[in-house]
């Protein structure tokens, strides 16, 4: 039976590339993000990218084993939306991995209340309100995965950062309190703390740095490997860096 696996934040950076390496594993996936448009963008970019056939809008199943769905996380009954939705369309859920994120540096001080609210929101709320959405369906199944996407700057906070450093090294306490209360569930949490990625996150150019940090696939990968560690095992925490980094 293929696993169906929900991923948030799911149409572009890490989590499409999760994405696309999921699907090129033989799962079912789901992704999700704010904007419409760009969910269907990124539908019809992995359909093409794994050779199924373009997804159709407002049929049952589309692009056969991927599904988008527009969906705010910080929004408690948005995420049960999406996370119903994903397991009413592939039978079931086996895996949530929470990797929508947003951060800017701007310093405290500068800060407006909505930047606040909407990093915490996104960042440690939202992956709250889509855990509670999920494990009643992963208890469903017999057991399966949350994997978190959190950050090195959880370890590391930096000047401008503290919003999202915050937001993350509260994501980490949750993710260890939450692997203990569901562990005998056969449900097993993990967070990824990854350094720096090549991505377009906070406004930045995709490509600015390629050259010496982490790709969205590198993180992509090392989340496939834990997913298919042994049912006997659990990386609680995985800590992913660039080799050679910038001096």
């Amino acid at each position: 039976m293929a696993r169906t696996t929900l991923i948030t934040g799911g149409s572009r950076g890490i989590g499409y590339a999760l994405a696309e390496a999921l699907l090129r594993n033989g799962d079912q996936v789901a992704i999700t993000g704010t904007s419409t448009d760009g969910v269907m963008r990124a539908e019809h970019a992995l359909a093409a990218a794994i050779g199924l056939a373009p997804p159709k809008r407002g049929s049952a199943k589309v692009g056969g084993r991927i599904a988008g769905i527009t969906c705010d996380v910080r929004d408690a009954s948005s995420a049960e939306r999406a996370l119903r939705t994903a397991a009413e369309r592939f039978g079931g859920l086996d895996a949530l991995v929470n990797n929508a994120g947003v951060g800017v540096g701007v310093p405290i001080a500068d800060m407006p209340h909505d930047e606040w609210n909407r990093i915490i929101g996104t960042n440690l709320t939202g992956v709250f309100n889509c855990c509670k959405a999920a494990i009643p369906l992963l208890r469903a199944r017999g057991g399966g995965w949350i994997v978190n996407v959190s950050s090195l700057a959880s370890k590391n906070p930096f000047i401008g950062g503290a919003a999202y450093c915050a937001s993350k090294a509260g994501l980490n306490a949750f993710s260890e309190a939450l692997m203990q209360e569901l562990r005998y569930d056969n449900i097993r949490v993990t967070y990824v703390m990854p350094g720096s990625v090549a991505t377009g996150f906070s406004g930045r150019e995709p490509e600015s740095g390629a050259e010496w940090k982490l790709s969205p696939a590198d993180v992509a990968q090392a989340i496939v490997d834990v997913m298919n560690h042994p049912a006997r095992s659990l990386p609680s925490r995985i800590e992913i860096r660039p080799a050679q980094p910038k001096r």
